[in-house]
């Protein structure tokens, strides 16, 4: 059985399969803050998803980050490891271009259901 969080006919945020949960890539809904707002932003979102599905970020199995400009890593990790458990997920973060210009960072996880 599968269960769905926010689905649309595109997608859903978050596809719940068993004891795991799959993320959408998260984006902020404000896209005019520079990358350290728009990551604290899109983590919220992350945080808020996992609460709904029955977990959270301490249960994160993987992450991946896209960045438009790879030279904004530097910041984003200063939002990233104030808000990561002390043992980070693995995680990969990339150089891609996203579906707005004005969007500085997305973020999808697969997590863990206790």
């Amino acid at each position: 059985m599968i269960k769905r969080l926010g689905p649309g006919k595109r997608l859903s945020q978050a596809s719940i399969h068993g004891n795991t949960v799959y993320l959408a890539g998260q984006v902020p809904d404000d896209y005019s803050g520079d990358v350290k707002t728009q990551t604290k932003a899109v983590l919220d979102k992350i945080d808020a998803l996992l609460k709904e599905a029955g977990t959270d970020k301490n249960n994160i199995l993987s992450a991946t980050v896209w960045l438009p400009n790879i030279n904004d890593r530097d910041a984003m990790n200063t939002v990233w490891d104030a808000w990561v458990p002390e043992v980070g997920p693995a995680r990969a973060c990339v150089e891609s271009k996203l579906a707005d210009p004005a969007i500085k960072v997305e973020i999808a996880v697969i997590a863990a259901i206790p």
